[in-house]
């Protein structure tokens, strides 16, 4: 595959651009108008951060993308699908309320507010892909009804994945909760009994009869179980919880093959901002100081080709002072690592994610950065 164009801005503004008109052309520049949003539904993929999370991206960058697309005669909606964990977005109506506490509300944003999966996660649209780790990928409903998506993209470090960026975002993000299982493990959760008080929530929910409640006890038998994640939703002591038992890199070629199932066979669209690049996700509920200085923002029509070139424009940045990359880099004084996020996380890799997005024909990996 040929190399694909990146479209390029730093953060600096002027008196007559500041950085929501520069978000504009950044996007006018990558092409953003050759799509055809006339009375299509777009789905613009963000993450609206867990309660107490302060690096996500601030609502006025969502509103550049929403009135855009309308502009362009397009319906957009901001979307993510509910969380695998427990958490202040882990079903619609704690998520809804954590998107406005964050700001993302319609009067801000200028478009409304779906969650991709619905009320209790289960909402899903399976997406036959037969790939090498994935068949058929579950990703959020509301997500596959749209017609054009757009993912927006917080660059940022992540505990698992190295670091979370377009394939994270779309990916692991658009998946339902049964889908996010699937990535993380073999599908299949289990049961914290310590905390269980026996009351049936799992059992009575369960179509399958996988919960067993013995001795005042839950368990489930993962023979009967399908891992559609509707337990997790019901307990109310937050007791049962997926296995998160795969490698690094077999959960990077499953995101990318969700990735896939998201994108494939519809317009889409991806920009990522590299700013306030927290060590962790924007799942936590807190976010330590930034590993790197503000980059910049990036545009392109390739998400695998978007994620390179951002993880190879943060690795030439100096590390923050004080930071969690500052401290690991310090106690390895003789290092030749030149991966900022492996050296934040060093149980982590991002290569195979990319590696295998290249793979089943995603994006390239190969880019002209076009800077404006």
């Amino acid at each position: 595959m040929d190399c694909s164009k990146v479209y390029f801005t730093s953060f600096k503004a002027t008196g007559s651009e500041n950085l929501l008109k520069k978000l504009h052309r950044l996007m006018k520049t990558a092409g953003f108008e050759t799509i055809d949003f006339h009375e299509k539904y777009a789905a613009i993929k963000i993450h609206f951060g867990e309660y107490g999370n302060l690096a996500f991206l601030r609502p006025n960058y969502a509103r550049v993308v929403a009135d855009y697309v309308k502009e362009l005669g397009g319906k957009p909606f901001l979307t993510d699908c509910n969380t695998l964990y427990v958490g202040s977005r882990k079903n619609a109506l704690d998520h809804l309320e954590t998107a406005y506490i964050n700001g993302f509300s319609p009067y801000q944003t200028g478009c409304h507010v779906i969650i991709g999966d619905g009320l209790k996660g289960t909402d899903e649209a399976i997406v036959p892909i037969d790939g090498e780790y994935v068949k058929e990928a579950k990703i959020g409903q509301a997500i596959m009804d749209a017609d054009v998506f757009i993912s927006l993209t917080h660059f940022k470090g992540h505990e698992m994945a190295g670091f979370g960026g377009a394939l994270k975002n779309i990916g692991m993000g658009c998946g339902s909760r049964a889908g996010k299982m699937e990535q993380h493990c073999d599908g299949k959760p289990s049961v914290d009994q310590s905390g269980c008080v026996g009351c049936g929530a799992c059992s009575r929910i369960c179509a399958h009869g996988a919960p067993v409640i013995t001795d005042g006890k839950a368990s489930i038998d993962h023979d009967k179980c399908v891992g559609c994640g509707r337990c997790l939703a019901v307990c109310p002591k937050d007791v049962i919880a997926a296995d998160f038992s795969d490698s690094i890199a077999r959960l990077n070629c499953k995101m990318a093959e969700y990735s896939l199932a998201v994108c494939k066979d519809r317009p889409c669209f991806h920009i990522s901002l590299i700013c306030d690049v927290s060590p962790d996700c924007d799942c936590h509920a807190e976010n330590d100081i930034p590993i790197i200085p503000n980059v910049g923002m990036l545009a392109s029509f390739d998400p695998v080709a978007l994620d390179r070139a951002c993880a190879d424009l943060c690795n030439k940045m100096e590390p923050v002072a004080g930071s969690v990359l500052d401290e690991n880099l310090k106690k390895r004084e003789n290092h030749e690592e030149h991966d900022h996020f492996h050296m934040t996380h060093p149980d982590t890799e991002w290569k195979t994610c990319i590696a295998h997005a290249v793979k089943i024909g995603l994006g390239t990996d190969r880019y002209e950065l076009v800077s404006i």
